[in-house]
């Protein structure tokens, strides 16, 4: 067997044929980026109520000499855009979806440099599974079918949603085809032509014009004119480990938070503790409503988001997104290591599918503020703050753990207790397998409430009563608390998994490590 096609890598993701995408970039001789490209590709086909062409993304990059970069390729607002405008057409808060929710993608772009970064294999390569799958067809996941029953009402207001995921007037139901033509189409332009078509060519032109016969004010010129860039991670020391994340305009600075308050008293935080870790979660979502926002516009850097108490006043209410993002973790015996965050926020994003591309569109504009006075205020070339946050776990300057996780504003919190849980001996399945609770955004009362999945154990529930939650209890493995991912390293090799609360997969090839 020759070396090109020696097994050398892990990769866990939310869907099994995505990690079977990326395993095969690994056996053909790729590393963690060829990987995580291949499978990311492959989401925005498998898993559209999570990630699309339309979407965002994030990701913390190792290098096998030990640098770790994070690449923002969070969208832009459009130029001819207004807060008076929005404000005008929409009162006090935008709507959750729609045409004007609809930032410039960034995802595709953010692609590019990864490939630019570090890949080794040829830009068409990443993208032959995703175009097959489009092509041929996938049978529908249980996640992609459950979600279309959901937002059935928003899909059907869209021709383009309609004719995907309700074909013939009836959803598609689990392991039903899946078959998207015109969205592979969409993948060969990309493929022959390279990211900046998405931008700059033909295909530009043709989403760009779907848009705006539906009303969007995105012109050719933000989308030629949008870039991703590199970034230094938001980093904190938690129980002998470095702990990387993405500094604002993500969430990241929520994860470091509740890590220093368990560091300042917060013992046995999964089970006595419980009530502590929830609280210090509560008052870090508080934070992010009231301050989160672009820092290239003025917002907050991560390390003031870290120190601020509180507001004394809650944030208007923010909806709970219903899909959110697909996390990737890959690894690969080269030494190259990554954590990648693909989204489209809500379920279907802004339920916005341009038919003559298939592409489908994220609504992470509904995430900035109509209020003037806000921090995160609407403003043309603007990013929205975001859920998004990659994480790297360091030992020794060595890398220890690559987890990825979705859940929207409930993402660092699936983090602390990954996190927490493998420094206590557990294996990633034990890990990602375990019993779940997440601090909810504030209810339409105010309230803050806990949702609990039912095997939780009595102390951790007992815990989180006493500090005055209320809990909604759902079953075990409940999409609703998330779907992660992890790889761990050790000198002895490496394992991963991926949460039994999605349809994924993760595949260790032997050479990994």
């Amino acid at each position: 067997m020759t070396e090109a096609r020696s097994p050398r890598g892990a990769i866990s993701t939310s869907h099994h044929l995505a990690t079977e995408a990326g395993a095969a970039a690994l056996e053909a001789g790729g590393n963690a980026i060829d990987a995580a490209l291949a499978a990311a590709a492959a989401l925005c086909v498998v898993y559209p109520n999570n990630v699309a062409l339309g979407g965002d993304l994030v990701a913390l990059v190792r290098s096998p000499d030990g640098e770790v970069r994070f690449l923002n390729a969070t969208g832009t607002a459009p130029a001819a855009q207004s807060l008076d405008a929005l404000r005008a057409e929409y009162g006090e808060l935008l709507p959750l979806r729609g045409i004007d929710t609809v930032t410039v993608p960034g995802g595709v772009q953010g692609w590019a440099e990864l490939h630019e970064h570090g890949a080794t294999r040829e830009w068409a390569e990443h993208l032959e599974a995703a175009t097959r799958y489009a092509a041929e067809g996938v049978p529908t996941a249980r996640s992609v079918a459950a979600a279309i029953v959901e937002e059935r009402e928003v899909l059907e207001l869209d021709h383009g949603c309609r004719e995907v995921f309700i074909p013939r007037g009836l959803p598609l139901v689990e392991g039903e085809p899946l078959v998207q033509p015109a969205l592979a189409e969409s993948l060969r332009l990309l493929a022959e032509r390279g990211a900046r078509e998405f931008y700059e060519g033909e295909l530009a032109q043709r989403w760009i014009g779907g848009l705006r016969e539906l009303g969007s004010r995105i012109a050719p010129a933000d989308a030629a004119a949008y870039r991703a860039f590199w970034d230094e991670p938001l980093a904190g020391d938690f129980a002998g480990h470095r702990v990387l994340t993405g500094p604002p305009n993500t969430s990241g600075f929520i994860l470091l938070r509740a890590l220093a308050a368990i560091e300042a008293g917060i013992a046995d935080p999964l089970g006595a503790g419980a009530g502590a870790l929830a609280a210090a979660f509560r008052d870090a979502n508080a934070v992010r409503a009231a301050f989160l926002a672009d820092p290239a516009a003025g917002g907050p850097s991560g390390a003031e988001l870290i120190s601020m108490p509180r507001p004394e006043h809650a944030p208007p209410r923010e909806a709970k997104p219903s899909g959110d993002t697909v996390g990737l973790s890959a690894v690969s015996a080269d030494g190259w290591a990554i954590s990648l965050i693909n989204s489209v926020y809500f379920a279907f994003g802004a339920a916005v599918l341009e038919p003559r591309t298939g592409i489908l569109f994220q609504n992470r504009g509904t995430s900035f503020s109509l209020d003037p006075a806000s921090p995160n205020a609407f403003a043309p070339g603007r990013r929205p703050r975001h859920t998004l946050m990659p994480v790297l776990i360091l030992r020794d300057g060595e890398l220890a753990w690559v987890p990825a996780t979705m859940g929207g504003s409930a993402q660092p919190q699936i983090h602390t207790q990954l996190l927490l849980r493998s420094l206590a001996g557990a294996t990633p399945r034990e890990a990602t397998h375990a019993p779940r609770w997440i601090v909810d955004e504030p209810g339409a009362d105010g309230r803050v409430r806990v949702t609990i999945e039912e095997d939780v154990p009595a102390a951790a529930r007992d815990s989180l009563l006493a500090a005055g939650f209320e809990l909604k209890t759902v079953p075990p493995y409940a999409e609703d608390l998330g779907h992660s991912n992890l790889i761990r390293i050790t000198r002895e090799g490496t394992d991963a998994a991926s949460d039994p609360r999605s349809d994924g997969s993760a595949i260790v090839l032997p050479g990994a490590g």
